[in-house]
């Protein structure tokens, strides 16, 4: 899959280079050229921000408008990438999913609460740090802590009614850290 994805980024790098050689006028201009503006429109760029969340309650919020907030300049310099989104934490999680109805949210904290219960009814042995600390662990990695998200034109590339989540499977949350990093061109 890795190679699928260099060889896509390939044509495209090609086609970058080649249009900017004709608007320089210069059509010896190649992708070993010295010319910065062609080193520039055909080097991958890199940027990083950990934005940190303030506790949120349990549940499961939409924290899309927060991350853009924190990122959205550093977004817009990227005509195409990848944003990696990495939560630093074992008992909240990250999903993409519904970014209208608050309702899809509070069925989800619904769901999660009946596949992975708490207290004595459930066999947790770790139990250090409460009873809903177990739980979280588990709801943690049943989402995960990382998202994948496209980028094009500098924004994210999801669909109309997607979002960004942060999944607290805490009772006493505490703030989140999340890791942001953007690579494209």
């Amino acid at each position: 899959m890795q190679g699928a994805i260099i060889l896509a980024a390939q044509p495209l790098r090609v086609k970058l280079l080649r249009s900017n050689n004709s608007s320089t006028g210069n059509p010896s201009a190649t992708a070993g050229s010295s010319n910065p503006s062609l080193m520039a429109a055909a080097g991958p760029k890199w940027a990083q921000k950990t934005v940190t969340l303030s506790p949120h309650r349990r549940g499961c919020h939409l924290i899309t408008p927060k991350i853009m907030k924190e990122i959205g300049q550093d977004l817009s310099e990227f005509k195409y990438g990848l944003a990696h989104i990495f939560l630093q934490h074992t008992s909240a999680s990250l999903t993409i999913n519904e970014n209208y109805d608050s309702d899809v949210q509070s069925d989800t904290e619904t769901f999660l609460n009946k596949i992975v219960p708490e207290g004595t009814s459930a066999p947790w042995k770790h139990t250090l740090e409460g009873p809903d600390d177990m739980p979280a662990h588990i709801k943690s990695s049943l989402f995960g802590c990382a998202l994948t998200i496209p980028i094009t034109n500098g924004k994210f590339n999801m669909g109309t009614w997607q979002g960004i989540w942060l999944c607290e499977h805490r009772d006493h949350p505490t703030a989140r850290n999340i890791v942001v990093t953007l690579n494209g061109i």
